[in-house]
Order: C-alpha cells, then sequence, then structure tokens
C-alpha cells in the first residue's frame, strides 16, 4: 500500500477498501494491482491507498488468509472513494450498524461509493442504492432481488450511476477498475495499465455475465429457448410435453437434444433450475423451507426436502448461510445425485 503523501506532496486520488470477514482475497488483489501499476508507469504515486476494517484488526478472508490493515475506519478519512469489499457471510457485513451509518455519512459528503460482490449489499443496506441499478453476481440475485426491490439488480459486470459504483466481482473488478481511472481523467494510464494485465480491449459494464444454471450453448436456439421457459415458470412449473410443443419439437426430439448436447434429461435440466432457486433462497434469505418450496414449483415440501437432502447431502432447514463450508450447488447437473433423488418417481 502507498504512502500518503505524493512525490509533489499531493495524490491525484486517495482512495480506501474496506474488507469486511471472509471477503475475497482476490477481489481486493484485483482492485489494488491496477492502481499499483499506474504507479508504477508514471513513477509518481498517482493513486493512494489505504485498507481499513470496522475496528481496525486483521480481516480474515474467504480462502483463509488473515489480511492486516492500516487501522480502523477513521483511517479512511480523507479517501476520495471507499471500495466495500464483502463476499461469503454477507449477513454478518450488515449485521454491525456502525457501517451503513458510516457509509451513510460518507455519501453526505460527496465521496464516491464502490460496492464490489456483496460490498454492493451493504450499499443497499444503507439505503443508498434505492432507485439505483446495481451489478450484482449471478449467483447472488435471488437474495439481492428479495432484500432490495427499491434497487434494480442486473446481470452486468459492473454498473455507475453517479457517485455510486457497483461490481459483480471476480475478473470483472480489472474492467472496472480501469474504466474507473479513466471516469477520473486517467483515460491513457488506463488503456497502457490495460496492456500490462494483458486485458487487451477490456470489457464495458453492460456486458452480461454468464446464466447462473449452465444455460445452453449460444448456438442451440432450441436449448436456449426451452430453458428461458422453465426459467420463466419456476413457481408454477410446466410439463415437459408443454415445454418440447412450446419450443416446437416432440418430447422425444427434444429430450435427445438436451442428452446430446447437456448430457441430461430435460427433466433433470428443469429440476436443476429450480434447486438453484431454491439453494439461493435458502442460504441468501429468511423465508421459510415451505415458502421456498413453494417459490420453486414443489407443493409437497416433504417431497422437496428429499429430493434437496439427495442433492446436498442436508436438510434445507440446515443450509441457511451462504458460507464457505456451506453445501455448494454445482452448475452441471450431477447425474448420480438426480437419478438417486428421482428414481421411480416422474413427477416435477
Amino acid at each position: 500500500m502507498m504512502m500518503s503523501e505524493s512525490l509533489q506532496g499531493r495524490p491525484l486520488r486517495k482512495l480506501a477498501f474496506l474488507l469486511l470477514p471472509e471477503f475475497s482475497h482476490l477481489g481486493l488483489a484485483a482492485a489494488i494491482e491496477p492502481l499499483f501499476i499506474g504507479n508504477w508507469l508514471t513513477q509518481e504515486r498517482v493513486f493512494d491507498w489505504t485498507l481499513v476494517s470496522v475496528d481496525g484488526k486483521p480481516v480474515r478472508a474467504s480462502n483463509g488468509m488473515p489480511i492486516s490493515v492500516d487501522g480502523d475506519l477513521a483511517a479512511a478519512a480523507g479517501a476520495k472513494t471507499v471500495f466495500v469489499l464483502a463476499s461469503f457471510e454477507p449477513a454478518h457485513a450488515v449485521r454491525d450498524r456502525s457501517v451503513p451509518r458510516w457509509l451513510k455519512r460518507l455519501a453526505r459528503f460527496g465521496v464516491e461509493l464502490c460496492g464490489i460482490e456483496n460490498g454492493s449489499l451493504v450499499l443497499a443496506e444503507a439505503g443508498l442504492l434505492r432507485g439505483h441499478t446495481v451489478a450484482v453476481h449471478w449467483d447472488n440475485m435471488i437474495g439481492f432481488q428479495e432484500h432490495y426491490r427499491h434497487a434494480r439488480a442486473v446481470s452486468q459486470l459492473y454498473c455507475r450511476s453517479g457517485a455510486l459504483v457497483t461490481c459483480a466481482g471476480a475478473s470483472a473488478i480489472l474492467d472496472m477498475m480501469v474504466a474507473w481511472m479513466g471516469w477520473h481523467g486517467q483515460g491513457e494510464l488506463a488503456a497502457e495499465v490495460a496492456e500490462h494485465l494483458l486485458l487487451g480491449r477490456p470489457r464495458g459494464p453492460e456486458v452480461e455475465q454468464r446464466a447462473a444454471d449452465g444455460a445452453a450453448p449460444a448456438a442451440d436456439g432450441v436449448l436456449a429457448q426451452a430453458q428461458a421457459l422453465m426459467r420463466e415458470h419456476i413457481d408454477e412449473p410446466l410439463s415437459c410435453g408443454e415445454i418440447a410443443e412450446r419450443v416446437g419439437l416432440s418430447l422425444r426430439h427434444l429430450e435427445r437434444r438436451f442428452r446430446n448436447t447437456l448430457q441430461c434429461s430435460v427433466l433433470d435440466r428443469y429440476r436443476l433450475i429450480r434447486m438453484t432457486k431454491a439453494h439461493q433462497l435458502l442460504q441468501q434469505t429468511e423465508l421459510a423451507v415451505t415458502e421456498v418450496a413453494l417459490a420453486c414449483g414443489f407443493l409437497s415440501p416433504e417431497y422437496f426436502c428429499r429430493l434437496y437432502r439427495a442433492m446436498f447431502g442436508c436438510s434445507p432447514s440446515t443450509d441457511r448461510r451462504q458460507s464457505t463450508t456451506a453445501p455448494v450447488l454445482r452448475q452441471r447437473p450431477a447425474p448420480a445425485a438426480a437419478h438417486a433423488a428421482t428414481r421411480g418417481r416422474t413427477r416435477l
């Protein structure tokens, strides 16, 4: 991290990074490295940054590494931009009300605020994203929409709305940081930094993220259409025959297309899409298990619980935290688990 004084005694842009427990270590590196490269290329302290935590103590990243910081929230004094980094355990990130209060105060004084991954959830909890378009990682979209309906969540890489910036995280952070340099008068330097990062042509904010349920290859429009129908009819599922009819194929032909391309049946894919939503609702919201089951088209909570246990090895009631140790839903169907859960059954 850089000293507070530039070679000319006045840094162009002073920044602070608020690290919240279980933040992404990759996210921090992706945000800082472009700044370091910019300073290295110019041989000046064009960007000056500070790492802070709520209490000034080291913060554990999601990969288990403890990261030392420069101080508590007060150490961010004078920063023109504050980046909020949060990833796993987002509920813990908003539990301490001192953070939303602090962010509100910064916003009143015109500080630019940027939420990275679930850092955007913290900005929303502070009431700062009302009416704004927010870039949310696809895996957190369900929970964000359920909690913060006053904001418009989108699956873009990043968004800028006035003095508020949101980023979905991961590799999108590099694109966002290069764009951020350009927003603050360093367009030429940003292009040079992108070259050193091997970014080629950085992606724009409007670029869409990958579909959350492992959608069909773009070349197969029929499978994409079929899965779009599945996503549109989660709470009241269509029959596989109805899906085939709507895409203009016989069910037998559609089954063949699914098995040849996605290595699963139409029913398996539909269940995966619905269980994806159920998994996210359970981990990211406070909805009751019965409510989650109905929201995902399972009229029988008992059947839903059996299916869930077969897929994840635990009951829905014990899978209520978005943590590194919680069950993970892979985006490719797991044939063994799916068949074990549904052997002898044909219902959705």
